[in-house]
């Protein structure tokens, strides 16, 4: 998208407002499949949680992929945007029996990570199949709260636990279908990867019946000018070769599974926003713009890099500014950049806006969602309304408080 194109958009639906390129997504996904064009079979299955418009979903859904989902709302969610049963794998986290069970009825695969719920599953449910969640203890990912398959992660099931699972498939006769481990976000270092797949391919020797293997995701994506990514096209050629090594060797041809969600979405995001006031201190220079970590809180809680442009200036001075918002709380977008000459009224782009971002807004300060629009065939699409006062208390129920010498009247 164009900075004249992005400016239109904020003109038209106002701002703050999220956009998506559609362009975007469908290279990443392409890129993605062609990786791994070496393997016989392969399902990518997009997680949802990074981004969860409906029509995003739908987008995917013409792609050819699949979804993850990690709660009971984001497999309706999935079914409403017109995905088989067959194409949602529901990969939760200490939720209850009862979700996981809910899901079953659905028709969607299963993936669970906590030996009781299998066994509780397995004893009522046994010709329904499952996936297994393995934590591989393999530290990896670019920030501690999105590493996930270290030893002291809440995810999966230990490694070390193989010998209760297998006793549990025994005793309740349940199917193991799939195998699944997931070791973190924005890893770097392909060879981590390559052996925490060594250990899923020696744990999927334990199961006869397996379908697939699904490897999770984590691929990291570049967040400014010369950052360094995943090198998907080396990881492709080196797991496809170990995959398909590993399915001779298990006599079966397997799926290979990966659920990228930043991967597919991030790059296609541009959150923008308006500028409402200049502010000079004593010692540093304030853009404070009509947003804040109620619309857009990774960079406060997980100190993420999102590049910061000026559309309304592309060709001004650059200058030092310190971005930050309108929450009552200290939250910068950025500090101390160097972005070009800011006005007020001018509309700011941050870059990396797709993943996580819309999906993890919240009404604090009781502010409004902003919209989100889709950018498809060089046309703006309007895929969510911005908020209004009606949805801030649509679901609230007021209480008649009468004082007590009203009440004494009444009498």
């Amino acid at each position: 998208m164009l900075e004249n194109q992005l400016l239109k958009i904020a003109q038209d639906f106002g701002s703050p407002v999220y956009v998506y390129d559609a362009e975007k997504i469908e290279y990443q996904y392409k890129r993605l499949t062609n990786a791994f064009k070496n393997v016989k079979h392969l399902k990518i299955n997009y997680a949802v949680k990074a981004l969860s418009n409906i029509s995003i979903l739908k987008l995917f859904n013409t792609l050819g992929s699949g979804i993850d989902t990690v709660s009971i709302q984001e497999v309706q969610l999935g079914l409403a945007a017109g995905f088989t049963p067959e194409q949602i794998i529901f990969t939760p986290n200490g939720v209850s029996l009862n979700e996981i069970e809910e899901a079953a009825k659905l028709g969607v695969k299963i993936n669970i990570d906590n030996l009781s719920i299998l066994e509780q599953f397995g004893t009522k449910h046994p010709k329904t199949p499952v996936c297994i969640r393995i934590n591989p203890h393999v530290m990896a990912g670019g920030n501690a709260n999105i590493s996930v398959g270290h030893i002291d992660s809440k995810f999966g099931i230990s490694i070390h636990q193989i010998p209760h699972i297998l006793r549990i498939v025994e005793n309740t006769k349940m199917t193991i279908n799939g195998i699944h481990m997931h070791t973190g976000s924005d890893i770097l270092d392909i060879e981590v990867f390559l052996y925490a797949s060594e250990i899923l391919f020696e744990t999927a020797k334990q199961f006869k019946n397996l379908d697939f293997i699904d490897f999770g995701s984590g691929f990291k994506v570049p967040y400014k000018l010369g950052d360094i990514e995943t090198n998907i096209e080396e990881l492709g050629e080196k797991l496809s070769a170990k995959f398909n090594a590993f399915c001779k060797e298990y006599g079966k041809d397997l799926t290979l599974a990966f659920e990228p969600g930043k991967f597919l979405v991030s790059e296609s995001g541009r959150f923008l926003t308006k500028v409402n006031a200049i502010k000079q201190t004593t010692s540093t220079v304030f853009a404070q713009v009509d947003s804040g970590f109620n619309h857009l809180i990774r960079p406060m809680f997980y100190g993420s890099h999102h590049d910061i442009i000026n559309i309304s200036n592309p060709k001004g001075r650059e200058r030092f500014y310190t971005v930050v918002g309108y929450i009552c709380e200290t939250d910068t977008f950025g500090n101390n950049r160097r972005i070009n000459e800011i006005n007020e009224g001018d509309v700011l782009c941050f870059k990396n806006a797709g993943a996580y971002c819309f999906s993890m807004a919240s009404n604090y300060n009781s502010r409004f969602r902003p919209a989100e629009v889709l950018w498809y065939n060089n046309e703006a699409h309007l895929i969510r309304k911005r908020e209004t006062f009606d949805d801030i208390i649509n679901n609230q129920i007021e209480v008649n408080f009468a004082s007590k010498k009203e009440k004494q009247l009444v009498k």
